[in-house]
């Protein structure tokens, strides 16, 4: 389990290019460069990157790490977009004796955003992303939601859209500072709310 809380902005160093053959088991490995995280990683930890929840898979030095992504990870979230350069968030799983400083977050991606429209002011700035209309139910104005890994709370919501503010902090020490109109983000929506729609679903 992760809280959204970003502990450092990551390097990608080495991404494989996905087979010509197409064939859907087979996997890509990216290596990424994260002093802090690998610090104390250990292979088969848990690492969320961009908030998806990938496995250590080899510790190679020079406070680098690499995972391997399935073909399924690679469909469904935004980190088919990423190339050698590109920065991303890093966060370690949360310790069972850890603060839950954000919210809830299981690294399991329910869909990829688009940013749609960036205000910046003096010391802050307001991002609105396009939301699949499937996931919009889940979103709930000042309830939590999780972009690209970082735990942040809405603004306001619609129907296919929703708004986020972004402090100082958040901008400096993610990447969503450096995002753009167009560029894509992982999203994953409170996981208690698909929860209670599972319970008060069921026939009785």
């Amino acid at each position: 389990m992760f809280t959204g809380i970003v502990e450092e902005v990551g390097t990608i160093v080495e991404l494989e290019e996905p087979p010509a053959t197409g064939n859907p088991t087979d996997t890509i490995s990216m290596r990424i460069a994260a002093p802090e995280a690998t610090s104390t990683a250990q292979l088969g930890d848990s690492i969320a990157i961009n908030g998806v929840c990938l496995t250590v898979a080899e510790l190679p030095g020079n406070g680098t790490f690499t995972a391997d992504l399935m073909p399924e990870t690679l469909k469904r979230t935004a980190l088919n977009t990423l190339k050698a350069g590109s920065r991303v968030n890093i966060e370690r799983a949360m310790p069972a004796h850890g603060r839950l400083d954000g919210h809830i977050v299981q690294g399991h991606v329910d869909g990829i955003a688009q940013l749609a429209k960036r205000v910046d002011g003096e010391r802050w700035s307001d991002l609105t992303f396009n939301l699949p209309s499937e996931l919009s139910r889940y979103v709930v104005e000042k309830g939590s939601i999780a972009v690209s890994g970082t735990s942040l709370t809405v603004t306001k919501v619609g129907d296919d859209w929703f708004s986020v503010s972004l402090i100082p902090t958040t901008l400096a020490l993610t990447i969503l500072g450096d995002l753009n109109v167009g560029d894509l983000v992982n999203i994953e929506v409170d996981v208690i709310a698909k929860y209670v729609e599972r319970l008060v679903s069921r026939p009785e």
